[in-house]
């Protein structure tokens, strides 16, 4: 297939999982197995679940060598090369291939599956090649599953969870997943708890909680209300799993800066923190709770109240 090799790669761009980040586009825009309600790339254009070859290994190579050369030309850096096209990436019948010539290059290796071809070991095995994987898991019954994911109607979830837990007790790289919720589809605490129930069965480095930040492919999906949220990171974090919120803010989450805004938004936008860790957190560093009001004044913080202890989050954006 021709193409322009310099398509085939995007970034390098920021991200809290994998630092700095460079693309792989190893599938052809929006092929996927798939069409999810709230894909922020659009509709999917072929859905399919068997795989084929769309780029070479030759060809990919060549096209990241390039990209590496520029970024370092100029005095980048990039921490992982990562498989995240429009599309599925285990779709691409050369996958494990591109991983191990990658690896050439000195640079850890990521792939973001929707996991729907976990069931194959084929798939299986050529995801063993990556360093670092995250696979999704928005639902584990079958009729939400259906309504959030809308999948190849060949495929089947039973199947897929099997898949998935097979891979993680082989898997040596560092696993995650990540779970979209949607108001009203798999925000239900009793669909959350049984996510909750299955993922803590998996050697999982991080669970990561996500809403839809960016426009849908389907205008009436929208985001859980925050106490929703909050209730699904509470269930997931009783079940001894390691939750971090994904939603939207980038910042920096993990350190004090000295500006109370950028601080708490960040943290919160990561981890929900409870009165007392934000009674901790002005001991600390100086500030009072008046400032800590203005930001939920503002609209800035939301202030709830779960199980008699009250919790501040990041207001999600309207």
């Amino acid at each position: 297939m021709e193409i322009k090799e310099e398509l085939l790669t995007f970034g390098p761009v920021p991200s809290r999982r994998l630092g700095r980040s460079l693309g792989i586009n190893n599938i052809t825009p929006k092929v996927c197995s798939y069409a999810c309600v709230y894909c922020q790339i659009g509709r999917t254009i072929k859905m399919k679940i068997n795989r084929e070859e769309y780029y070479s290994t030759d060809t990919l190579k060549r096209a990241v060598e390039k990209k590496l050369n520029a970024i370092e030309a100029v005095g980048d850096r990039i921490d992982y090369i990562t498989f995240v096209p429009d599309g599925e990436p285990t779709l691409d019948i050369n996958l494990g291939r591109h991983l191990k010539a990658i690896k050439n290059f000195g640079i850890k290796t990521a792939v973001i599956t929707n996991s729907s071809l976990l069931w194959d070991r084929n798939v299986r095995d050529d995801l063993e090649n990556a360093d670092w994987v995250s696979f999704k898991i928005d639902a584990v019954s079958d009729d939400i599953w259906k309504r959030i994911d809308r999948p190849h109607g060949k495929l089947r979830l039973q199947e897929i969870l099997r898949g998935i837990e097979e891979f993680s007790n082989s898997f040596n790289g560092e696993l995650n997943t990540e779970t979209m919720i949607v108001g009203h589809v798999n925000d239900s605490a009793e669909e959350l708890q049984k996510i909750a129930e299955f993922i803590a069965r998996l050697n999982v480095k991080t669970a990561y909680i996500s809403i839809p930040t960016r426009p849908p492919s389907e205008n009436w999906v929208k985001p859980p209300s925050e106490f929703k949220l909050y209730v699904g990171y509470h269930i997931f974090s009783e079940h001894g799993i390691n939750t971090e919120l994904l939603i939207g803010y980038e910042g920096n989450a993990f350190s004090t800066t000295g500006n109370l805004e950028i601080d708490l938004l960040s943290i919160t936008a990561v981890h929900p923190m409870r009165e007392d860790a934000v009674e901790e957190y002005i001991r600390k560093t100086g500030f009072k709770w008046d400032d800590v009001y203005k930001l939920v004044r503002d609209g800035k913080l939301v202030e709830l109240e779960y199980n008699g202890k009250k919790f501040y989050l990041r207001r999600l954006k309207d």
